[in-house]
């Protein structure tokens, strides 16, 4: 019975974080205080890890060994004390006869266990012991050589995988630095010298590379604060990045420029990638996730989704197993558990390429197309652009053009003028029995011939649509190949279409939803990807739709990746192609970043596209839009038109880009219209408004509320929170 239970657990975590792809058969080893730095034996039986838990005799850090051959349902019972039980321990690791190991302690200086420190000025601390030194031990505890005797910090010792070199970090010359010595202690040799914490190294599978995590203060600020915490044993680990070095000291390279704490490196199996911890994704908060980045420092991938810790990842010999420490399925609050699991290399196909991102934005905001407006030669390029791309991925390609009037004014009834416009459908044909399309529109406002500019006098001047939508359809094109190129056949089959004429009212996305449940087999979902490419310092990605299915939610939660926030609409409905689709019966999600002070402006250019930003949503919509192929059913369900409240009417107007996250502290205001109450009084894209008078706003439909109580010509003390200050100005509406 209570293997089934165990049982149980491990598949609801499996399904819960089915987004960890790279991980397998996720198994908990240990059950209880703080677990962590686990490290396999070269044989790969057994795991050494520092270990705080009272229940085990261990007040603060000891080193225990774990038997992997034992039932792993026993969990904490496995494992067996080998460093003395005094003082305090840390980074153990396995020497190479599978016998001994090495560790460093504190016990010769004290038997107590050192105090922890204590945060200053809101910083983390970790003290550097200077009572730390190298020893080895047999498998029953008792120590068997003292490899370091100097005065301070020596610890962080791990062995080179032929067996030759350890490297450790080392305060011996006045800072912290690595260091190497022979594996009996001798010709110790100093490697880095940058002023900085040098630590946590790991040596490449070849043993020829060490990987490691540095701080670098440059700041005289930062200078002074680093040696004043070193001169009282302390470090304040906030900033670190990872760094690569020769076994002999040679070749020195910063990995990663992510800001924060980017630590506990290791190298991948084929010592192509490095493997890490890091928080440069957090927004708000502690959360720790584990990634893999390229030696050059690209392509960065986020490996864990679960819980706000994950770190000290090491992989077995042969590469099939990581061992690893996390918070999830934590029963205490402050409790850290050590992981295994069997390791899924990358399928590369699946890894949503960068450079393709920039390219093909790159090209569908250019000049050479004239802001691809409807009917125009620029939207004609954009479609032999994308339509050939389609081809050469295999799809099975279609243009279908549609006819349609505009209204060039809309007080005006006799405006209205003929034009034209052609959507793109590729067909990825998986032979299913259902169908996900995944859309955005690739028109936009050309010279302002139809005038939805939102400069004035802009008649004449190239609207790029770099954010809206080059990102969107970047995005989509970027799918399509991912979806294409795979190794995998999907369970569903895949329409990748392109709109015309949404800027003229959604125009492309009605003519394809008339039609599209007798052209495919069974649309059982539409994601929509329109203005992706403008992700704030918050990282706020509204998602639409999430209403339009009961098993939406979930999702969109499931998959989101560290550090964003999302902003969740319930509604079907929105200015935006999904509405399309929405009227059909067809659930629908929509992704969307934001409007901003470049919106339906010539200023819509491609350097100021966020493509880190992009590069994530698309993978999310891919890891999202995957799932939804495994689900036997996606039900349909009715929503309210304007999310959960319906906006008031109102006659007057601040000139204000909104944003639509629900952020509870106020409206976040993206962009201010040149010449508009707000911009005449002085408020600026970025502020928080909080108050229109005696009106509170806390979001965008309290700020409609309080608009609707104003008539023209009224004034107000309008009041916003800028850089974490109150500032009131009077505003003429």
């Amino acid at each position: 019975m209570k293997n089934k239970y165990i049982l149980m657990a491990l598949i609801t975590s499996a399904t819960l974080f089915s987004q960890e792809k790279n991980l397998k058969n996720i198994t908990m080893l240990t059950d209880g205080g703080d677990n962590a730095e686990a490290y396999f034996s070269p044989d790969g039986k057994f795991l050494t890890m520092q270990v705080t838990n009272k229940e085990l005799g261990a007040e603060c850090d000891q080193i225990f060994v774990y038997d992997l051959s034992k039932d792993a349902s026993k969990k904490s019972a496995n494992l067996k004390l080998v460093s003395t039980g005094k003082g305090r321990t840390t980074c153990s690791f396995f020497m190479p006869d599978n016998k001994h190991v090495l560790y460093a302690s504190t016990h010769e200086g004290s038997a107590a266990c050192p105090p922890p420190p204590v945060p200053k000025d809101g910083k983390y601390l970790w003290a550097i012991y200077s009572d730390f030194d190298i020893y080895v031990a047999d498998l029953n505890g008792k120590i068997t050589k003292k490899l370091t005797n100097s005065p301070g910090y020596d610890a962080e010792a791990v062995v080179s995988p032929d067996g030759k070199k350890i490297v450790f970090t080392s305060t011996r010359s006045g800072d912290l630095e690595l260091w190497t010595m022979d594996i009996d202690g001798k010709n110790q040799k100093q490697l880095t010298s940058g002023l900085g914490y040098d630590g946590g190294a790991f040596f490449s599978h070849d043993s020829k590379k060490i990987v490691f995590r540095a701080s670098r203060p440059k700041t005289d600020a930062e200078i002074k604060e680093y040696k004043d915490y070193l001169a009282q044993n302390l470090v304040a680990p906030t900033n670190m990045e990872i760094y690569t070095i020769n076994a002999d000291g040679t070749d020195l390279k910063q990995i990663t420029h992510l800001g924060k704490a980017n630590w506990a490196p290791y190298f991948t199996p084929n010592d192509k990638k490095i493997i890490f911890s890091s928080n440069h994704h957090s927004t708000r908060g502690y959360d720790f996730q584990l990634y893999t980045i390229d030696l050059d420092g690209k392509n960065l991938k986020q490996i864990t989704y679960a819980s706000e810790f994950n770190a000290f990842p090491m992989f077995s010999k042969d590469g099939k197993k990581l061992v690893f420490s996390s918070n999830r399925n934590q029963s205490k609050p402050r409790e850290t558990n050590v992981f295994i699991a069997d390791w899924v290399d990358d399928e590369p196909t699946e890894n949503v390429n960068e450079e393709h991102l920039k390219s093909n934005l790159s090209f569908l905001a250019s000049d050479d197309l004239k802001g691809r407006l409807a009917g125009s030669e620029g939207e004609k390029k954009a479609a032999e652009y994308i339509s050939k791309n389609f081809r050469k991925l295999g799809l099975k390609t279609e243009l279908q053009p549609f006819e349609y009037s505009v209204k060039l004014n809309p007080h005006d009834e006799n405006s209205s003028t003929p034009s034209k416009g052609t959507n793109i459908i590729g067909y990825l044909d998986n032979k299913a029995s259902k169908t996900i399309i995944i859309g955005a529109h690739y028109d936009h406002l050309g010279l302002n011939e139809h005038h939805h500019s939102t400069l004035m006098n802009s008649d004449g001047q190239i609207h790029n649509g770099a954010d809206d939508n080059a990102s969107g359809v970047t995005a989509v094109m970027e799918l399509a190949r991912m979806f294409s190129q795979n190794k995998t056949q999907e369970k569903v089959n895949y329409v990748f279409a392109l709109f015309s004429a949404e800027e003229d009212g959604l125009i492309g996305s009605k003519k394809l939803a008339e039609e599209v449940k007798t052209k495919f087999p069974n649309v059982v979902a539409m994601i929509n990807m329109d203005m992706v490419g403008r992700l704030n310092q918050d990282k706020v990605l509204n998602v639409g739709g999430i209403g339009s299915s009961p098993i939406f939610k979930e999702l969109i939660e499931k998959y989101k990746p560290a550090g964003y926030n999302l902003a969740l609409d319930e509604s079907g409905t929105g200015p935006s192609d999904h509405t399309s689709f929405y009227l059909k019966d067809i659930p629908v999600l929509f992704f969307f970043t934001g409007t901003h002070e470049d919106y339906h402006k010539p200023s819509d250019d491609t350097e100021k596209i966020n493509f880190e930003g992009v590069k994530t949503i698309t993978n999310y919509v891919f890891g999202i839009a995957n799932e939804l192929s495994q689900k036997s059913e996606i039900p349909f369900t009715k929503t309210k038109t304007t999310a959960t409240k319906s906006a008031p009417k109102y006659k007057v107007t601040l000139g204000i880009m909104p944003s639509y996250a629900d952020t509870k502290d106020g409206l976040h205001i993206d962009g201010v219209t040149d010449g508009r109450p707000a911009a005449v009084a002085g408020i600026v894209s970025g502020d928080i408004l909080v108050q229109i008078g005696d009106c509170k706003i806390t979001e965008v439909y309290s700020y409609m509320e309080c608009l609707s109580k104003l008539n023209a010509g009224d004034e107000k003390d309008v009041t916003v929170i800028r850089n974490g200050e109150k500032k009131v100005f009077k505003v003429k509406f």
